[in-house]
């Protein structure tokens, strides 16, 4: 799996995290105005995923 970073119609750098078949598994919630910030917020989403829980629509984590 991997990140691809690009700059959208606006100029502004988003980023997708795709599959290896290439498919988008999730996409930056927001654009960036900077290369530098959206870097940062890969290494955020790469950083807290390990620990990120996981929840139903209930209050319990499920993983």
């Amino acid at each position: 799996m991997y990140f691809v970073l690009y700059r959208d119609d606006h100029g502004f750098w988003r980023w997708t995290y795709r599959a290896p078949s290439h498919e988008v598994i999730c996409a930056s919630a927001t654009s960036y105005t900077t290369k530098r910030v959206a870097l940062h917020s890969i290494y955020l989403v790469r950083a807290g995923a390990p620990a990120a829980r996981v929840y139903d629509e209930g209050p319990q984590p499920l993983l």
